[in-house]
């Protein structure tokens, strides 16, 4: 027989916003999440959040370190790490939190395994470029 489970504060329970972002349950399942420290679990966390539908975010050094309450340093070894994990991609100014790479289940690709971080950013670059450019042509249409 199932046993259905009582919700504990029925009156708050979860909605998807108009403005929603998600996070994947993969971070867990393939342990991404364990090879974060803290600060780079924050910013991960923070760029899941603003992201826009493209996993595009444009905030900038101050404004991160600001609100994650990191040093310039701290805030450039969490890029630094999730980057190396290929969570994120980042062509200053602008960060693009990646799709969750690695099987639905299984173990967490390693740390030695993964692209360089010159290879992740120049892929990166381009996908971003070709994007500003598109997105300049569609203006320069609208002047």
């Amino acid at each position: 027989m199932l046993r259905v489970k009582k919700v504990p504060c029925p009156q708050r329970l979860r909605q998807i916003p108009l403005q929603f972002s998600w996070l994947d349950h993969r971070l867990v399942q393939l342990g991404y999440l364990d090879q974060c420290d803290p600060p780079a679990a924050a910013l991960y966390l923070f760029l899941v959040t603003v992201a826009d539908a493209q996993g595009l975010s444009y905030y900038g050094e101050r404004t991160l370190g600001t609100r994650l309450q990191l040093s310039s340093e701290a805030l450039c070894a969490a890029r630094r790490r999730l980057i190396e994990l290929q969570l994120i991609a980042y062509v200053a100014p602008i960060y693009q939190v990646l799709a969750v790479a690695g099987p639905q289940y299984g173990a967490a690709p390693k740390p030695a395994t993964t692209p360089s971080t010159a290879a992740v950013d120049r892929a990166a670059a381009a996908a971003l470029l070709g994007q500003l450019r598109d997105q300049m042509e569609r203006r320069r249409g609208r002047l």
